[in-house]
């Protein structure tokens, strides 16, 4: 039947820690270190991404403040320049308040004095006017 060889047992039994020891310097160990230095490499790249996010906070937040910061100067500009413009607005309205208020006097008074010569004219022709209506009258 089967014989089991001592020999043949140590034999394999030394391959086998040969074996274990070769594969533990070559594989083992390397595969660990890699799966380690891969661990520590992941970890170190969470905290960065942690900090670049607290950073990205940070600066969303100073762009809060400074879109704000710009909002307000831009209203303020606005508000300015809307009363500039309402007061060269006013003060052309009033100058031409003040014109058409001169031309308007200036025509009453050409007007009285039209008024004064036409009444004049009238006062020097009225005995011309009542001759005509008298011969006017004498013929009906």
């Amino acid at each position: 039947m089967l014989d089991i060889s001592p020999w043949l047992m140590l034999f394999v039994l030394a391959l086998f820690l040969i074996l274990l020891v070769i594969l533990n310097q070559l594989l083992y160990r390397p595969l660990l270190k890699f799966m380690d230095d891969r661990e520590s490499s992941i970890a170190k790249d969470l905290e960065a991404a942690k900090s670049l996010s607290n950073n990205s906070d940070a600066l969303h937040n100073e762009a809060d403040e400074i879109l704000s910061k710009a909002k307000a100067e831009a209203s303020a500009i606005r508000e300015k320049a809307v009363s500039e413009a309402k007061a060269a607005a006013e003060s052309k309205v009033a100058d031409k308040q003040n014109e058409l208020s001169k031309e308007y006097d200036a025509f009453l008074e050409q007007l009285s004095s039209e008024k004064e010569t036409l009444r004049n004219t009238l006062l020097s022709q009225m005995p011309l006017i009542k001759e005509s209506l008298k011969a006017k009258f004498g013929k009906l």
